[in-house]
């Protein structure tokens, strides 16, 4: 589980650093100081334009954290077909070396 963990941090960088924290003091986009403040010269000022701009924001992380998670769900069914091949050539290896072993032992 560690090491799916380590590999996901490895291919998606992004997932973890892009979390967006839900809880603000204000409304986002209302001004400096407010809670919306900070994030460039039409934010600062607040009103629509703050709002509006706020709103494209967070839609840019909301449709990203999709698609990295579509990825990320792509990329383990990917994994999960993999490991069933993988147990499926070990099962079939298994059956040969059994079949030899009662071959010598029938000599």
């Amino acid at each position: 589980m560690n090491n799916l963990r380590h590999m996901q941090s490895r291919l998606y960088p992004s997932f973890y650093t892009q979390v967006r924290l839900m809880t603000q003091l204000g409304d986002l986009g209302s001004g400096a100081g407010k809670g919306g403040g900070g994030g460039g010269s039409i934010r600062e000022a607040g009103g629509a334009f703050g709002r509006a701009e706020a709103a494209k924001e967070e839609e840019y992380f909301y449709k990203k954290q999709k698609q990295q998670l579509a990825q990320l769900k792509t990329d383990l069914h990917n994994e999960i077909a993999f490991h069933e091949e993988q147990i499926q050539r070990h099962q079939e290896a298994i059956a040969r070396h059994k079949k030899r072993v009662s071959d010598i032992e029938s000599k």
